[in-house]
């Protein structure tokens, strides 16, 4: 069962250009970095509220990010993450209700919690992250 919206995923090119806007225009605080690299991306987190905000750096050309930076050069809005009691079943419920999954298996992301996505394709337009602290397991 989806519990709350996690996180939005926001493409920038260079979180060192990114994180003083959020800092000091903003006045948010970046709780933590961390690379990812199954992932080809760096991260910085902030929290507002119940809800995070993911900023996302590319590590390499072909890592995904990379390739929305290449048709959204500004960067924005990559992805929403809900946050699910279970991954696996929250997947087969989609998929049960037609959605193409990116992922049929969740995998190891950001700040310990397992993930997977659904093709936004199939979820008009929004590229949708299903994700649970690994610790819910």
């Amino acid at each position: 069962m989806i519990k709350k919206i996690d996180h939005l995923g926001i493409a920038v090119r260079s979180l060192d250009e990114a994180v003083p806007y959020y800092e000091k225009a903003l006045g948010l605080k970046c709780e933590h970095r961390e690379e990812v690299p199954s992932q080809k991306v760096r991260t910085a987190f902030f929290a507002v509220g119940e809800v995070h905000l993911e900023l996302l750096e590319p590590t390499h050309p072909e890592s995904p990010i990379a390739k929305f930076l290449e048709k959204n050069p500004s960067g924005g809005i990559h992805h929403i993450a809900f946050c699910s009691d279970n991954v696996e079943t929250q997947l087969k419920q989609a998929a049960g209700a037609g959605v193409r999954l990116i992922n049929e298996k969740p995998f190891e992301g950001a700040a310990g919690k397992l993930v997977a996505f659904l093709h936004p394709k199939s979820t008009f337009g929004v590229l949708t992250e299903i994700c649970m602290s690994k610790e819910s397991v």
